[in-house]
C-alpha cells in the first residue's frame, strides 16, 4: 500500500494545488487566507508549499514556498532578505564553560550591536558608530553593488548599510551559545540584511504594484503584485536582492567571527577553536533552480533549501531546542523545510497574555534578558518545536539537538 500522504492537500477552483505540511500544528486563518490568495497567482508552477511553521506576513505568508516561471513577487521574499541561520561547533565542552555565563553574554552584547533606539537615527545602539576594520574592509567589497543600485533608486539611499554590516537587529533575531547531546558548545545566530534588506524589500513591493496599472485592482491582494521577466524592474530586482543576500550572508559571518573573538577575550573562558562543522543558510531568498525538469525561480519565506545531505538551521524560541538537519532532498516542497517554530500569536498578543514571571519561568537555565521588553519573543509565543520536526519528518532528519545555554537578543 502506498504510504499516507504526510500534507494537508487544499484544493480549490481557480487555483493551483497546495501542499501544506501542517499536520499536527496551528494553521491559523489569516495564514490559510494568504495562502489561498497566493495559489491564485497564474505564473506559479506546479503548487504552493506550506511549512509547519506558517503564519502571516505581508502579503505572503511567512513559511511558503513557490516555484515560478518568468515572473517574480517581491512578497513572496519579503522585506527581511537574506535573513537567516550560521552555526558552529566549537572544541569546547560544557565541563569547559564557566558557571557564571553572564560575563559572556556580557561580552558578546558589547561586540554585537543590537536592539534599536533613537529610532534607527545616528545614536541607535543597534548601529555601529565607529565600524570596526574587518567591517570596513567586508563594505568595502559591497559598496560598489550598492551604489548601482542607488543609480537607479535613490529613494533608498537613506537605508543604513555600513553601520549595519555586523549587526544583529531586532525581533526574532538573536546570538545563543548551545550545547548538543554530546556536550559540545555550539555558536549560533540569526539575522539578516538590515535597513538596506528592508528598504529594497519594501520599495520593489511598491514598484510591483505601480507595474500592475489597471490589473492592481484585479488581484486578490494588492501585495501579490509580481514583476516579469525581461521587464527593466524584474532585472533590478533580482540584482538588488541578490545584492542584498550577499549583504545579510556577510553580515552573519562578520557577527560571528565577533562572537568567538568575544568568548575568546572574557575573563576565565577557556581557549578554543571552530572543529569544522560550520552551518550557513538563508530563509529568506530567491533562487534559479531546477525542479521537476524545469528551471524556475524558487521563493523561500521562511523556509530552508533541504536539498538531499544538505545542512540547514531550525531554531525554536529563547526557551525552546534548535535543531541542525539533513535534507531528505523532498521533491514535492520543492525541496525545503521550515525556518523555525513559527508564531503561534501576535507580538502584542503575546505582551498582554504573559507576564515577566511566565517569561523567567519559561528560559529557566538560559542565561538571558528576562524582562517586559522580550516578552514579544518568549516561548509561548511560538508553535512548539516538536511539533512543527513532527510534521515535515519527510522532509529532514534531526542530526543535531541544540539547548541555548546563553542568549542574547536585540
Amino acid at each position: 500500500m502506498p504510504s499516507p500522504r504526510s500534507y494537508e492537500l487544499i484544493e480549490s477552483p481557480g487555483s493551483l494545488p497546495v501542499k501544506a505540511w501542517v499536520r499536527g500544528v496551528p494553521f491559523e486563518a489569516g495564514a490559510r487566507e494568504q495562502v489561498a490568495r497566493l495559489a491564485r497567482m497564474p505564473f506559479l508552477f506546479r503548487w504552493v508549499a506550506v511549512m509547519p511553521d506558517v503564519h502571516r506576513g505581508i502579503g505572503a505568508a511567512v513559511g511558503t514556498v513557490t516555484a515560478s516561471r518568468r515572473a517574480l513577487l517581491p512578497a513572496a521574499v519579503g522585506v527581511d532578505i537574506g535573513c537567516g541561520m550560521m552555526a558552529m561547533r566549537t572544541t569546547l565542552r560544557a565541563a569547559d564553560l564557566p558557571d557564571d555565563l553572564r560575563p559572556l553574554r556580557a561580552a558578546i552584547e558589547a561586540a554585537v550591536p543590537h536592539g534599536r533606539t533613537d529610532d534607527g537615527g545616528k545614536g541607535d545602539r543597534g548601529s555601529w558608530r565607529e565600524p570596526p576594520p574587518a567591517v570596513l574592509a567586508a563594505w568595502a567589497d559591497l559598496e560598489p553593488g550598492w551604489r548601482r543600485i542607488l543609480e537607479r533608486r535613490p529613494e533608498i539611499s537613506r537605508a543604513r548599510t555600513l553601520h549595519h554590516l555586523g549587526t544583529l537587529g531586532t525581533g526574532n533575531h538573536f546570538i545563543e551559545v548551545c550545547l548538543d547531546r554530546e556536550e559540545r558548545a555550539w555558536f549560533l545566530l540569526h539575522s539578516g540584511s538590515r535597513g538596506a534588506g528592508n528598504r529594497i524589500g519594501t520599495r520593489f513591493i511598491e514598484i510591483a504594484r505601480e507595474d500592475a496599472g489597471r490589473r492592481l485592482d484585479r488581484l486578490p491582494d494588492r501585495d501579490l503584485a509580481w514583476l516579469e521577466e525581461g521587464s527593466e524592474h524584474f532585472a533590478e530586482y533580482v540584482e538588488a536582492v541578490g545584492w542584498a543576500q550577499r549583504f545579510a550572508s556577510r553580515n552573519r559571518e562578520l557577527m560571528m567571527g565577533a562572537v568567538v573573538a568575544a568568548a575568546l577575550g572574557t575573563r576565565g573562558f577557556p581557549p578554543f577553536a571552530a572543529d569544522g562543522l560550520v552551518v550557513h543558510c538563508h530563509h529568506n531568498y530567491v533562487a534559479r533552480e531546477v525542479h521537476y525538469g524545469e528551471e524556475v525561480l524558487v521563493t523561500r519565506k521562511g523556509a530552508v533549501r533541504a536539498g538531499e545531505g544538505e545542512l540547514g538551521i531550525i531554531p525554536g524560541s529563547m526557551g525552546e531546542r534548535t535543531f541542525v538537519v539533513r535534507g531528505l532532498g523532498n521533491p514535492e516542497s520543492f525541496r525545503s523545510c521550515s525556518h523555525g517554530a513559527g508564531r503561534v500569536m501576535s507580538r502584542g498578543e503575546a505582551r498582554r497574555r504573559f507576564s515577566v514571571a511566565d517569561h523567567a519561568a519559561a528560559t529557566r537555565g538560559v542565561e538571558c534578558r528576562k524582562d517586559a521588553e522580550v516578552l514579544d519573543e518568549t516561548p509561548g509565543a511560538y508553535k512548539p518545536l516538536p511539533a512543527v520536526m513532527a510534521a515535515q519528518r519527510d522532509l529532514v532528519e534531526a542530526v543535531h539537538e541544540l539547548r541555548q545555554v546563553v542568549c542574547v537578543k536585540g
